[in-house]
This record gives C-alpha cells, structure tokens and sequence, in this order.
C-alpha cells in the first residue's frame, strides 16, 4: 500500500520527543512522494515542518485509531512499535488505572505504587477456570493458565517473573503462589498451601530490604517449584536462591536499610524472650544504621517480626530454633559494633573488654581472646612452615565484616534448607509449576561484578524467551498452513558467547583469579587483547583503562574492573571459621558442619566497600566432588547454577511477567514515559512486538472479520461460505496479496492492515452518519421552520383576535348605549301609559258594572220568563205525547192481529204434515226445557224480591224509630234553644268586657314588642360582636390545629421510618444470625465428612485386603447388594465400639489435636454468637425501656387533659344529682296532698324510673372515661413523641377548647356509649337466649331420658324376674360406660393443657439453663454414621389410625428400598409428592402407637443417616437432591402437623387431629430434620450453580442476542471467546431451558412453594453476581451495546418470572446491580448532570464498582466516546460519603438463609396406597 494513501491530511502520526519520548502530531497536509518533510500540528495547536532523513527517508511511526487504544493485548494494535506501545501503557495505567496488559504471551505489569482491591478470594474464584484471553489481563490469569495446561497438557510449567528493583516482582510472585494455594488445595491435612505462603514472609524478613527504588526489594533471586499430585492438589514446595546480596549486611548506602529482619529484631527488643539478646533501636547498631533510614511509612516491624515469628511456627521449626537463629542474628549486630583501633601503621588491636564483642562471643559460644586475636590476625602457609601475621586497621575491619556476611549467608542457606523440608512431601510428585522471581536487566552510573552477573542472566533468559515466542509464532503458522517464511530476529548467542565461552569474560577472569598475582588490571588487559578486535559487542571506553563496554540485547553496558577479582575469589579468614566450629552453641556448629562439603565459596573479600556482594545457594547434587567444588569461583557456580535454571525452564512451558516500575519516586499512579522505555527496551517486551511484526501480528477468524466488516460488503457479496465471502471482500479491499493471508480458520494480516480496514469502516460509517445527519437535520430544520410558521400564524391569529375583540367590545358598549336608551324612553312611555290605563280602567269598571247590572236585571226577567215557559210547554208536550202513545198502541195491536192471523193459517197447513210435526216436537222440548229454566230463574227472583222486601220493611221500621227519636230530641233541643236565648244578653255583657281587655292587651303588647325590639338590637351586636370573637378563636383554633396535626405528622412520618430502619435492622440482624448459623450448619457437616472420609481411609488401612483380591471403593460404585448394605449396618450397630476402638488406635494425634481445636473454635464461636445475640437483646431491651421512658413523659400531658375532663363531668354528674334530689323533694311534697301519694303505683314506677336513669348515668359516666382513655392510650402510641417535644402548646390548645366543642364531645362520646350498651345488651340476649336453648335442650333430654326410664320400667315389669334383674344390669352397664367415656374425655383435656404446661415448663428450664452455662447441647442425631444421641421424650396415650406396621428387624429394608435404592424419577412421575416422607410417618406412627422408644428413635436415625448417605453418594444429581428436598420438608411438615401443638393444627381436619402423635413428643428431632434441610439446600445450591456457572457468562454477556448490535473488536494473541453462537455454546436460551428444568423438577417432587421461590431467589443471585463480576473484570464487555443486550437478557428473565408467577419472591431485586450496571452502560457520561443522574440511579452498586464500570467503558465503533478521568473524578467526589464495602466484586458463594413455612398437607393418610414398584410388601395397614 502505498504510502499517499495512508499519510493524508488528519492522518495522526509519532514523532520523538525528548522529555515525552513520543509526541503525537496531525499531518496538516497529504504527503507526496519525494517530500522532504511533513506539515503537522502537534496536540496543543503548535504548527511544526517535520524534515525527514534524506539517507533512509523513514516516516514516522502512524497512530492507531481511537478505537484501538487502551487494548487489553498490545497485538491487537494495528501498528505495532514502540510509540504505540507506550501510548497504550500509559492509557490504560493513568486513565483506565489498570496495571496489567497483554503483549502476546507476556503480561506487563506496572508497578501502581497504591494497594488495589483486585486480589480478594472473590476475584480468584472469578479468574478460576477461565480461559486466558476471556478475562482482562491480570496476573491470576497467567496463574490460572499455567494451572490448567499443567492439568490438560501434563507437562510442568514456570512462571518467570523479572523487572526491575520496585517494579513488583515479589508481590507478582506472591500473588501467583496465592492463586495456587486457592484454587488447588493441598491432598493432605498438612496445609501445604498455607505453608508455601507461610514461606513469603520468612524469605522476605531475611532476603529483602528497602532501597532508593523499592521498600521491600527482594536482594537475591528464587525459583519456587510447587509441587502438585495426579489429582492437582499441592503436596509440597521447593525453593532455590541465586545471588544473595550479602554486602548488605555490612553496607548500605543513604535512604536505604539492611535486611528486614534486623530491624525486626530491635523493634521487639523489649519482649522478655529478647532480653537477653541485649539489643536496643536501630539506630544503635553500625549495621543498622548507614542509611539513616531506619522506618519505613506504613511498616510496623514488631507486628512483622510476630508474623515472621508464626510462619516459622508453621513451618515446624520450633521455638528453641528459632531462639537460635535470633541469637545469630543479634551477633552480627554486635560484631559490626565491635571497634577496632590501630596499634601501628601494620597492625591493630581490639581493646580489652570490648561490650559488644563480650556480648558477640556470650551469644554465639565463643572465648573471647580466640575471637578477638584472630580479628587482628591472620595466619599465612608456606611450603615448610606457618606464620601468624598481624594485620591493619582497614583489613581487620574488613575481615570483621566478611565474617559477619559469612555468618549469614550460612543461616540464609541453612533458613531456606528448613524450609524446603518443611515444604517437602512424602507423596510422589506428579507434576510441578515452578515460579521464577528474579532481577531484571541493570544498568547504573557505576556497575561492577553484581551487575554483570545479572545482565549474564538476563541475557540467556531473554534468549530463551525470544526462542519460544518464535517457535510459538512458527507453530501458529504451522496449524493454520501459512507459507512459512524465516522471520529476522535478534539473536543474542555472540553476546552469551562472549560472556561464557571459552576465552570469554568469565573464562578469563577464572584464569587471572587463579594467578598469584593476578590484578584487575592484568585481567582488563586481556580482556582487550582478546575480544576487543574480534568481538563487534566488546568495546573499550576511551578514557579508561580499567572498564569495558558489554552491546546487551537492551543496551550498552559499562562496567568497572576494580573488585571484579576479590568478588569471584569470596574468600574468609579460616582460622575464625575455626573457632565458630569450637563453639558450644549447637546451632552454631550445626550451620558450619558442613563447611568442606559447601558448594560455595564462604566469606568475603577483603574490599574498601562496593555497591553488592553475591552468594550462591549450595547445590547439594554434586555433594561427592567436595575438594573441587570448593575451589570453585562465584562465577563458575553462578554460571553451573544459571545453566540448571535454563535446563528446568527449557524443559517446562513458560509463561512471563514483566514488572515495570512507572517512576522512580514511588508516586502512585505515575507514569515516567522515559523509564517506562528503558524497561521495556529491556526486558523484551518490544522485541516480542517487533517479532510479531516482522510477520502476520493481526488474526481474525473468518466469522469475526464477516461481522466487523459486514458493512463493507455489498449484499451480492455475502455467500453462505463465510471464507469464501472474505476472501472474494479482501481481493476487492487490499490490492496486495502480500499483506494478507488466509489460513485454515483465520484471516492473517501485516501490520497496519487492521488500521487501513478500519479506515475504510470508519469512512463508510461516516458517510452513512453524514446522510443520516443530513436527514436528521433537514428534519429538524424543517421542523424548526414549521413551529416558526405555526408561531408566526399563532401571534397573527391572537393579534387579530385582540383587534376585534376589541371592536365587539366597542360596538358592545354602543349597542349597551342604544339599549339603555331604549328601556329609559320605554319607562318613560310606559309609565305615562300606564298612568292613562288606571283611568281609563276605573272609568271603564264604573260603567261596565252599570251595564252589568242592567244586563242582570234583564236577564233575571228573561230566566223567570223562560221557567214559565218551559213548565207550560213540558205540560203541552206530555199531554200531546199521551196522546200519541195511545194512537201508536191502538195502531201496534192492530197490525199484530193481522200478523198473528196470518201466522196461525200457516201454522196450521203446517201442523198436517208429519215432518213438521216432528220438527215441532223436537222444538217443543227444547222451548219446554227453557221455559223449565225460565220458571226457575223467576222463582229465584221472587224468593230474592221477598227477601229484599222483607229487609226494607225492616229497614223502613229500624227508620221509622230513629224518626221518632229524632222528633223527640229536636223537641228537647228547642226547648234548650229557649233556654239559651235568656242567656245571650248575659254573653253580650261579658263579650263586651272581653273587647276592653283586648284592648289593653294589645297596648301592652306594643310595649313589650318595642322593648323587645330594643333587647333584639343589642342582643343581635352583641351575638355579631361574640360571632366574631368565636370567628377569631376558630381560626386560631384551627391553626394550631393544623400546627399540631402537621407536627403530629411528621413525627408520625418520623416514626414510622424509625420504625421501619429498625425493623429492616432487626431482619437483617435475623438474616445474619440465620445465615451464621446455616455456615457453621455446613462446616460441621463439611468436618462431618472429613472425618468419614478419614476414618474410611483408617478402616482401609487396617483391613488390607489380601493379595490377589481387589476392592472397589463404596463411593463409586453406582449400585451397592443387600448384603453389603446389612453389613454396613451391622458394623454401625453392634460393631460400632470395636470400629471406634480401632480407629483411635490408628487415628493420628496430630489430626485428632487439629480436630478437637477446630470443634474448640467452633464452641467458642458459638458462645461469642450467643453472647452477642444476649447482647443485642439487652439493648433492645434498653431501648424499649427508654421508649417506655419517653412514652411515660408524653402521656402526662393527655392525662392532664383527661383528669380536667373527668372533673368537669364529675361536677356535672353532682349537679345533675342535686337536681334529681330536688325533683323528688318536690315531687313528694306535691303528691302528699294528691292521689300519687309516697307508696302509691304512680309515684313507685316515677321513683323506680328515676333510679334507673341514675344508675344508667353513672354506668355511662364510667364508660365515658374507660372508652376515653382507650382512645387516648391508642393513639399516643403515634403522637407521644410529638407531644414529648411540645407539651405546652398542646396543653394551651386544650384549655382554649370552647364549651360547644367539649359538649359535642362528651355527646358523641354519649351516642358511642350507647351503640357499644346496645351492642352489649344484644350480646347478652343472645347468650341469654342460646343458655335458655341449651337448658331448653337438657330439659328435653331429661324428659327423654325420664320417658325412656319410664319404658324400661314398664317393660322390665312386664319381664320374668331374672330377665329384669339381667336388664337392669346392663342398663346400668350402659350408663357407667358412657360416663366413663365422659371423664376420659376430660382427663385427656386436662392431660393435654398439662402436657402443654410441661413443655412450656421444659422451654423455660432450657431457657435458664442456657442463659446459666452459656453452652447449648448438641441436639441429636447431627452426626452422619453414629445413633442419634437419646432424648426424653414424654408420652402420650391416645389410640389412632392410619399407620403401617413393620417389624424391627424389616427395619434396614425399609430404609434401603424406600431411601437408598429409590429412583426419584420414577417416583415424582408416578407416584403422590413425597410418598416416601409419608411412609416414613406412617411407619414412626405405629412406633409412636405401641409406644415404643426404642424403635422411635432407630427409625429416625435410620432415616437421617440414610439420607446424608444418599446425598453424599448422589450429591451432584439435582434431582436426587430436589426430590430428598422435598421428602425431607414433608416429613419435618408431618412432625409438626401431627404433634398435636395447637399453632400446626388450626388446618386439620377431625380426623387429622385424630391422627395425632400419642405418646412422644419429637420437638428436638424437629429441628434435627431441619438442620438437615438446610444441608440439603445448601447441597442443592451448590449443585444448581455447577449446573448454571458454565452458562452464565456465556448465555448472558457473550451470546450475541439481538445480532447485529455488537461489534467485534480487533483482539490480539490471546483470542476471546466469539460472541457469535456456535455449536455447543451457551445462550440465553440455554440457560432459561435450565431454569425450566429445574422448576419443573421442583414442582413434580412437590417442593413447597415458598421454598421454590427461595431457590429461584438464589438461581437469579448467582446469574446476576456472576455476570456482574465478569462484567467487571472483562474491558471488552463494557460498551454500550453490551448493555443493551444486558438489559434484554435481564428482560426475558423477567419474562420467564412472570410466566411462572414468582415476580413476588424476590428474585427480580437480586439483578438489580446487573441492571443498572447495563443501565451505566447505556447513559450519558458528560456533564454535571448525568453524574447526579448516575449517582441517583446506581444505588445498588457500590462506588468501587460504578467506578470500574467507567472505567472500563470502551467504545465498540469510532463514533462513541470514552468516560473522561474529570467525570469518573467527579462521579468519585460525589460518592464519597457512601459508607459501603470496599470490595469490588459480588460474592458468589453467598447463599440466603433459607427458612421452611409450615405447609401442612391435606392429604389423608387413610388413603395412601403403597405402590408394589417400591418392594415394601412386608408393611401392613393398620
């Protein structure tokens, strides 16, 4: 490609700096070929002309798109240099503040300089079984990688770990070894685990120290090989030492300190044990002091030295050891004290009782004039004799401090010696990884033998290193079929060839030191003579003769001759090895035995000083060459040794971590962009990314590359062959075949390649945005245009309309003008009318009634004449219609004769004939039956005429009478009627009289009417006057009112969220000890199988089976014999004893201790659990008391209130009495002189009702008060704080109440007091009338048993004799049955409420108990093999039904068929939910109704070691484990169901309650059986989540749901898993599958409901924790369309919920940190603004969390943008006051306390039918 396609205008590109190293720029400008220099614009606006170099032309590095930085894998870079590099480091170090990143197989770690909560146990299980590239680079990832080929390839791995001094080597080691210990574990009881990390701070107390660069820098190397059995558990460990920097001991130079444990030693001084070690502070010591820097910030050395104290502890070296080795320690303090002072210029002398070399000799066992002659001397051998030399000043100091290095590099050796047989194990070793911590490449102003030795090193490591990273690239190629082409490497061979070949540096520094007199000079001399013209990597320096210059593949080194040979030679004076020999201090002698076989050197030479001093590690192989071997130089060993370590490597798979330290200043979070350089210049990181450039470094899979560059495809391109398709798109793409290749699955590329194909991406997504943009904007502007138009035609519209509203309101007022004129002239006119129409009216009426009465008095005439008229014409006309009644008549007759005449001649010619006559019969008969009816229905009106006539004659006389009494009383009446006309002049008179006092009357009355309307006025002012008063008090009345209740309100709303905090803290506290109790549930059942476990393997043990026989394991076989089954149980119940006999005979102590120390522990938790659980109780206690306090302090104020209302209706009640006294003193003394005297009916029933109606009002008063103060005590329990606080003014308002306001009060309170006496007067008729209906009913039942009596009686008279004495008999028989019967009945009541007494009585007692010893018993049957220890269980006597009868000795085969051999499957489908828990009670039933204990207890035993058998054998079977769930819940629910303790029987039917346990009581196995659920919840958990945790992360965060909504990022070497679906991964589908499964299993073995909503609770946890922690730990999942397929995810979850109906069981809660994680994903991350809204939505993520989710957000395309460090600042500020854990990821191993609600059964156990399948025939019915 060529280069004017790339370096066009806004191509950003790198250009060298000198303080930035890299400095990134913008070509301004397209660059054409044969310029000679580029137009750029570097980031802060700086225009620059970059000159390029006429010789080579080389352009300057390219910049990787946005999108591509801050990579977890530095491969992944399109353009791979060093300025890319750098820039991707510091990315993600400064603003993601993440520390580890890929570079192909290389971890980079930089140093942060700041503890990261990144290396919990949370996020080691989170790394545990993942692939390497699925999670984001971290150093367990490399750690959990190097586990897993271990186990998958069975080869032995090494973790190599080199950086510089402070990068963090120590710790990246540490925390790789932790990793192992985690997840491994350890195959024997010996914690093997824990002591390779016990080893850590040992080694670190005595082998680092602080420096300039680093406060715990590790001062030699080590190479750690953990050891793992075929199972993968550790079983040992073993260490090996290179280059022990012992010039430390002597020598330290400003800022720096010695060895930790020096200072360790004087910070414990004070300690009695130390005393006599006669140490002090550091500052006191020559050897502690140099530095001036004794403390390091944040370092307590005491508490350091008591954990260094506890790792040799745990590492079996005992307290006397360790003594020892203090007392050599504190030696060599004293010895450095020791002063030597010159004697002359060639001698020197000690001064006679020297303190401290008393004290050095005391310690170590020493005389003193030995130690301190051979100080001052030296002893030197010729061929014939021996000469005793004394030696200066300078040289004894010298050997002084040799002797002090040699000193401890014998007991460093003889430490680690320890220690690794303390780590070593017995067991075969089946592989190893080995972890390499050693120092990475130096180079310093002055470099010596130290350094060399140390880049030697490096150099044959980085040889290493850059062979596999080329065989790893050539394999690469090799599977995928790619031509293979030789790719340019640096090869480092000539510079290790110069080094160790022969004629080489070390070979001839060898040489001179075995020279007598061989000199540093004489060697540099050499050196030049021999390399300087032939080696191109050898150069001189020109201004010295005594230094040369090494070309290291990092740099170039200068070192300096001066020391070189004295620190190869390392010699020590002999003689005082010697006299350290004759020592009496065992120790001593013990690390100088083996001097002669030492494999190195000892001591030191006898230097002015220098920067280090090295030691090797004895090499115990090559022990039988002893002689040689000491004559070996440090070089020699060091190079033997090196060339082991490259044997070990060579033969394991490595793995690499480079630590870089980012500064120098230990700032954290700081990076130094030129030391940063230097380093990884140094330790090859940048060599592997030129290696991986120099060949194909980009690699996509074909479906990978098809779904990031879809968008360049066209539709006609896409072929179902996904290579086909990218291949055909490459072609069209990429021009040159070259930068391209297609392997077998992957796409290779060149570098740059991936930058260019984003290039196109990103130009085709930003013409796409730009045509989107453009719509969207000619949308909005149209939009914008189309409200300016409607504003515009809105102001018009209400312009126009204000115009001519206000014309109408003018034509308005003018049309009001013309009206109003109107209706003036209209009055005006009308007025004048109508003042013409009253005259005219009265002129009218005057002569209309004139004419009125003229028209009446005519018309009168008229009347008068037309009554004459019509009498005289109504006469004319009767007499003229007599008349013509009689003429028609006379006419009528005459023409019916005629007629009738007529008609007999016919009748007669008709009667001849004989037809007729017929005819005429026929008629005849019938006329003669009508005329028959006819007579009769007139005889009847003739009867009913004289009946009608004979009651009028009646009536007639009845009326005559009253006529004649009528005439004689109107007679009377008129002769009253002349009495009274005498008496009407008398009326008159007094009518008259009447008439005058009416009128004074009413004189009298218009008097009084005007007073009255005087009083009227000033009543009415006054009632205005007092209305208005009463109007003021209301108003202030209802404010206070208000007031009170706002305040009342609010105290209440106070309360009630009082209430609420305490209450959600009393069920927290609840849910803690619950779960606390459930985690030591599950460790005693966890030591519970450890120890079956041990004691199968000690029965193993003992019963060897004999040669030629085999055995299989109990445990892994899937089907187990009857036989074998009984002898299980025979051993367990009649061999138990012997067993337990042998197995302590066996049993190691060691073990037993551990285990009686572990139960120790456990006990003492226990107590610390109650005693805090005793605790928390008193202070809830003291706060209810001091809510008791403040409650009493609130009530006084009411009872204030109520004692003035009670006194004013006492006074009430008094006056009312007083009136009532009154009323009957004068009732007495008006009736004295009446009828109603004192005695007489009236006065009794008026007195009688009259004290009734006193009674009746002092019962109500009473009433009144007890329902007022119920009222007032109910509601004070809300307000009694509220009037706690402000008394007063309640108090002022009470007292400002109105008489009205109290009166209507006590009425109300009058009428409530009425309804309640009604509604208790009701009550009691009704008693009254249901008593009378009972002894109504006895009555009866007497007079029936009377009448029966009687009949017996008659009857038996009626028998002979003996038959009526045998029926008196039985009848008497009869009746002492049945009042048996009766008192049964009540004995078994009062048995009952005794029973209950007793247990509420043993409740108590154990209560006590408890509370007195502070221990609980262990309740029975918790223990898995033995009997379940006996309880008291008291008994019963009642006889049921319903049971199953088995023998005893049926006993084994009803647990082995119902339990260990059933089939869950065949059950749940078949058969009723919990059939077997039925059978079980049924058959303990029958054991509980023949009252036998003993079988009780075996069957309950039986039963719960059976299942933990079951479980244990089939524990990872979900369905076993859900159907024994089950059974076990029933079978607890029928305990209680059928106790017969009245809260489990409120559900069950007469004949349930019949069904009743009868003789004991098995409360305590209750709570066996639900120690047992729990167990097997939490074994159900377990089981469900290995099911789900492989599915999860892949169903919810890779899965690609909504396709097309992700992108696929370039990745680098390590390759994560494809979010596309293949074959056999999981999906979201998968995992709701899972969930249905589990449900519908559940649901078929009848697991309760409530219970199935706690398991899905936890389902929904662990897939919400899981994602969430993944999330969190993977940069590549955190952008904002992975949110949205979270939330989708989230939402058919929800969905899956609702179908099942268990949206209420809290299981949605528990996704709510996943939800708003997505949610953060998806909101706006810019302003202000949006961190409130984050702040404000993310409440169920802790700020660790919200933090790293921001931090991790990386954007998929180009278009999104990064979360800036100034908003994740400010996200952080705003979240600062959170009190929250710090911890960053879920725990996963959280089980919820699980509870079990009662769920009685309705099922009969009458009716269950026990199918033939189960083989339990020898059960009978009862």
């Amino acid at each position: 490609m060529a280069a004017s396609e790339l370096y066009t205008k806004y191509a950003r590109v790198w250009i060298p700096d000198v303080e930035e190293v890299w400095r990134s720029a913008e070509l301004t400008k397209d660059y054409r070929q044969g310029d000679g220099a580029l137009q750029l614009q570097l980031e802060d606006g700086k225009e620059l002309e970059y000159k390029l170099d006429p010789k080579t032309n080389n352009l300057p590095h390219l910049r990787n798109p946005d999108i591509l930085v801050g990579e977890n894998d530095l491969t992944a870079l399109s353009y791979l240099h060093e300025p890319a590099v750098l820039h991707n480091l510091k990315v993600r170090f400064i603003d993601s503040k993440l520390i580890y990143t890929y570079c192909g197989i290389v971890l980079v770690a930089i140093n942060p300089y700041e503890t990261l909560p990144i290396y919990g146990t949370d996020i080691i299980n989170a790394y545990s079984g993942q692939n390497m590239g699925d999670m984001d680079p971290h150093i367990f990832a490399v750690a959990e990688e190097a586990y897993k080929q271990m186990a998958r390839d069975e080869r032995n791995q090494s973790i190599i770990v080199s950086g510089e001094s402070g990068a963090g080597k120590t710790v990246s080691a540490k925390y790789a070894m932790r990793y192992f210990a985690t997840v491994s574990g350890s195959a024997s009881e010996a914690n093997v685990e824990e002591k390779v990390l016990a080893s850590n701070p040992i080694m670190e107390s005595i082998g680092n120290a602080k420096t300039t660069r680093n406060d715990n820098s590790s001062r030699f190397g080590k190479y750690i090989e953990i050891g793992f059995d075929k199972r993968y558990h550790i079983i040992g460990a073993n260490m090996r030492t290179y280059l022990l920097e012992k010039s430390r001991v002597v020598f330290q130079a400003d800022e720096e300190r010695n060895y930790h444990i020096f200072y360790q030693l004087c910070a414990s001084a004070h300690l009695p044990e130390f005393k006599a070690l006669k140490l002090g502070k550091a500052d006191d010591f020559h050897y502690t002091k140099q530095g001036r820097n004794p403390v390091i910030d944040g370092i307590d050395d005491a508490k350091e030295m008591s954990t260094t104290r506890n790792a040799f502890t745990l590492l079996g070296v005992n307290e006397s050891y360790q003594m020892g080795l203090f007392r050599i320690l504190a030696s060599i303090l004293h010895l450095g004290n020791v002063e030597v002072k010159d004697r002359d210029s060639d001698s020197s002398i000690i001064p006679p009782n020297n303190g401290h070399l008393s004290v050095f000799c005391e310690l170590m066992g020493v005389t003193y004039q030995d130690m301190s002659h051979w100080l001052c001397h030296k002893k030197l051998k010729t061929a014939t004799e021996t000469y005793i030399k004394p030696i200066p000043k300078l040289q004894a100091i010298n050997a002084r401090d040799a002797l002090a290095k040699h000193i401890y590099a014998k007991l460093f050796n003889w430490i680690v010696d320890h220690v690794n047989k303390a780590l070593h194990s017995t067991v075969k070793q089946h592989s190893f990884i080995g972890v390499l911590d050693i120092y990475g490449f130096e180079t310093f102003e002055i470099n010596s033998f130290e350094q060399f030795c140390i880049n030697y090193a490096n150099e044959k490591l980085q040889q290493q290193f850059n062979m596999h990273v080329f065989k790893l690239e050539q394999e690469e190629y090799m599977k995928e079929q790619i031509p293979w082409t030789l790719i340019d490497f640096y090869d480092n061979q000539p510079c290790i060839n110069l080094i160790e070949a022969k004629m080489g540096v070390l070979d001839l520094l060898d040489e001179e030191c075995k020279m007598p007199k061989g000199s540093d000079d004489s060697w540099a001399q050499k050196l030049y003579n021999t390399h300087l013209k032939t080696c191109a990597l050898f150069e001189k320096p020109r201004m010295s003769n005594k230094a040369f210059i090494i070309q290291h593949f990092a740099d170039k080194v200068e070192y300096q001759c001066d020391g070189f040979l004295e620190k190869n030679k390392d010699t020590v004076n002999e003689e005082q090895i010697h006299v350290l020999k004759a020592s009496k201090f065992d120790l001593l002698v013990e690390l100088f035995q083996d001097e002669e076989k030492a494999t190195s050197p000892t001591g030191a030479a006898l230097t002015t000083g220098g920067r280090t001093r090295l030691s090797v590690k004895p090499d115990k192989s090559k022990a039988g060459q002893a002689s040689k071997e000491h004559k070996k130089t440090v070089g020699l060993q060091f190079r033997n040794s090196l060339h082991l370590l490259m044997e070990t490597l060579n033969a394991t798979t490595p793995h690499y971590v480079r630590c870089i330290k980012p500064n120098d200043y230990k700032f954290a979070f700081t990076f130094d962009p030129k030391r940063a350089v230097q380093q990884l210049r140094a330790c090859g990181v940048l060599e592997t990314i030129r290696i991986s450039a120099a060949g194909f470094p980009s690699r996509w899979t074909y479906q990978e590359f098809f779904s990031r560059y879809r968008v360049l495809m066209k539709q006609k391109d896409v072929l179902t062959d996904r290579k086909m398709t990218c291949k055909n798109v490459l072609e069209k793409l990429v021009q040159d075949q070259d930068k391209y290749q297609f392997g077998k699955t992957k796409i290779f590329f060149r570098a740059g390649q991936v930058a260019y194909l984003e290039k196109l991406r990103a130009d085709k997504l930003r013409a796409a945005c730009i045509r989107i943009q453009k719509t969207i904007r000619c949308w909005l502007a149209r939009k914008k245009y189309l409200r300016m138009k409607h504003a515009a035609t809105t102001i018009q519209r209400y312009v126009r309309g204000y115009q001519a509203r206000c014309l109408a309101k003018f034509l308005r007022r003018t049309r009001a003008a013309i009206i109003i004129q109107k209706y003036q002239r209209m009055y005006v006119q009308r007025k004048c009318y109508k003042r013409k129409q009253a005259a005219a009216l009265v002129m009218q009426c005057i002569l209309r009634a004139y004419m009125a009465r003229q028209l009446y008095k005519a018309l009168l005439r008229e009347h008068k004449a037309i009554i004459i008229q019509k009498m005289v014409r109504g006469w004319l006309a009767r007499q003229w219609y007599k008349r013509s009644l009689r003429a028609i008549v006379y006419l009528q007759c005459c023409i019916r004769r005629m007629r009738a005449k007529r008609e007999l001649k016919k009748l007669k010619i008709e009667a001849r004939s004989v037809e007729h006559f017929k005819k005429l019969n026929i008629g005849m008969e019938n006329k003669i039956m009508q005329l028959q009816r006819r007579i009769d229905e007139q005889n009847k009106d003739n009867r009913a005429l004289s009946e009608r006539l004979n009651g009028l004659e009646i009536s007639h006389a009845a009326e005559s009478e009253r006529l004649r009494v009528e005439v004689t009383r109107l007679r009377g009446a008129e002769e009253d009627a002349k009495n009274n006309a005498n008496k009407v002049t008398t009326l008159l008179e007094e009518l008259e009289r009447l008439r005058k006092d009416l009128k004074n009357t009413q004189k009298e009355k218009k008097a009084i009417e005007e007073w009255a309307k005087t009083y009227q006025d000033e009543m009415e002012q006054m009632i205005s006057e007092l209305k208005e008063q009463n109007h003021l008090l209301k108003n202030e009345k209802n404010d206070l009112n208000r007031m009170i209740q706002e305040q009342g309100q609010q105290w209440t709303e106070k309360m009630q969220r009082a209430l609420k905090e305490e209450t959600q803290q009393l069920e927290n506290d609840l849910n803690e000890e619950r779960s606390r109790y459930q985690n030591l549930l599950t460790e005693h059942l966890r030591l519970e199988e450890k120890y079956d476990d041990l004691k199968e393997e000690i029965t193993l043990a003992v019963n060897v089976p004999k040669p030629g026989h085999r055995r299989t394991d109990s445990t892994h076989s899937s089907n187990e014999s009857e036989c074998t089954y009984n002898s299980e149980f025979a051993e367990s119940e009649e061999g138990s004893r012997g067993g337990e006999d042998v197995s302590k005979a066996i049993l190691d102590m060691s073990l037993f201790l551990k285990l009686q120390k572990r139960v120790s522990e456990l006990e003492q938790e226990k107590q610390s659990l109650q005693n805090e659980l005793d605790r928390r109780e008193e202070q809830f206690q003291r706060a209810r008391a001091r809510d008791d306090e403040e409650h009493k302090k609130a009530r006084s104020a009411e009872l204030e209130y109520e004692s003035l209302k009670r006194q004013e209706l006492e006074s009430e009640n008094k006056k009312l009495k007083h009136h009532l006294n009154e009323m009957r003193q004068s009732l007495r003394g008006s009736a004295e002189a009446g009828s109603a005297a004192p005695g007489s009916p009236a006065y009794t029933v008026l007195l009688d009702q009259l004290n009734s109606s006193n009674e009746e009002l002092e019962v109500r008063k009473e009433e009144v008060l007890i329902l007022r103060s119920q009222l007032v005590s109910q509601k004070e329990a809300m307000q009694h704080k509220a009037t706690m606080t402000e008394p007063l003014p309640y108090i002022e308002d009470v007292q400002k109440l109105t008489d009205a306001k109290e009166i209507s009060q006590a009425y109300m309170g009058l009428k409530d007091t009425n309804r309640l006496l009604e509604s208790q007067l009701q009550a009691q008729r009704r008693s009254h009338e249901n008593e009378v209906e009972v002894l109504r009913g006895e009555l009866q039942s007497v007079k029936e048993e009377n009448n029966r009596q009687q009949q017996l009686l008659a009857q038996n008279l009626q028998l002979p004799p003996e038959a009526r004495i045998e029926a008196s008999l039985q009848h008497e028989i009869t009746r002492l049955t049945n009042e048996n019967l009766d008192l049964m009945e009540q004995l078994e009541k009062q048995d009952k409420t005794v029973r209950k007494l007793k247990k509420q009585l043993k409740v108590f007692a154990k209560k006590i108990n408890d509370l007195e010893g502070g221990q609980m018993d262990v309740s029975p049957g918790q223990t898995t093999d033995e009997p379940v220890h006996p309880v008291n269980i008291p008994r019963r006597e009642k006889d049921f039904q319903g049971m199953l009868e088995y023998k005893k000795e049926d006993e084994l085969k009803l647990v082995k068929n119902l339990i260990l051999e059933l089939k869950p499957r065949g059950v749940a489908v078949n058969l009723i939910p919990g059939l077997p828990a039925y059978i079980l009670f049924m058959c303990l039933r029958h054991a509980d109704y023949v009252n036998d204990d003993q079988k009780v207890r075996s069957l309950l035993t039986s039963v719960i070691n059976s299942i933990k058998k079951i479980l244990k054998k089939r524990g990872d079977d979900f369905e076993t484990v859900s159907f024994w769930l089950s059974n076990t819940c029933r079978f607890l629910h029928c305990l209680k169901q059928y106790s017969g303790d009245e809260q489990f029987m409120k559900h069950n039917t007469p004949k349930q309650n019949d069904h009743c346990l009868s003789n004991f009581d098995l409360a305590e196995y209750r709570q066996v059986l639900s120690d047992l659920a729990i167990q097997i919840y939490q074994q159900l958990i377990k089981c469900m989540e290995n099911i789900l945790q492989p599915m999860i992360v892949s169903g919810m965060l890779e899965h690609e749901t909504i396709q097309g909504v992700s992108g696929v990022k370039p990745t680098g070497l390590r390759k994560r898993t494809s979010s596309i679906a293949d074959e056999g991964t999981y999906t979201l589908d998968s995992i709701i599958r899972q969930l249905n499964t589990f449900h519908s299993i559940m649901c078929q073995h009848g697991t309760d409901p409530e219970l199935i909503k706690q398991v899905v609770k936890q389902q929904f946890y662990i897939i919400g924790a899981v994602t969430l922690n993944n999330l969190l730990l993977r940069k590549d999942m955190c952008s904002w369309s992975k949110g949205m397929q979270i939330r989708y995810n989230v939402s058919q979850l929800e969905e899956w919920l609702r179908d099942k109906n268990l949206m209420t069981c809290g299981a949605k809660e528990t996704l709510e940190p996943l939800i708003q994680a997505a949610q953060l994903l998806q909101v706006k991350k810019k302003t202000d603004e949006d961190a409130e809204a984050i702040c404000s939505m993310c409440n169920a993520l802790s700020t660790a969390q919200i933090v790293k989710v921001l931090n991790l957000y990386t954007p998929v395309n180009a278009f999104e943008e990064r979360v800036s460090v100034l908003f994740i600042r400010t996200i952080q500020t705003r979240l600062r006051d959170r009190k929250e854990s710090p911890q960053l990821l879920m725990d996963t191993k959280l089980i919820y306390p699980v509870t079990f609600p009662f769920n009685p059964s309705s099922l009969a156990l009458e009716t269950i039918q026990i199918p033939g399948s189960l083989n339990l025939a020898f059960l009978t019915r009862v």
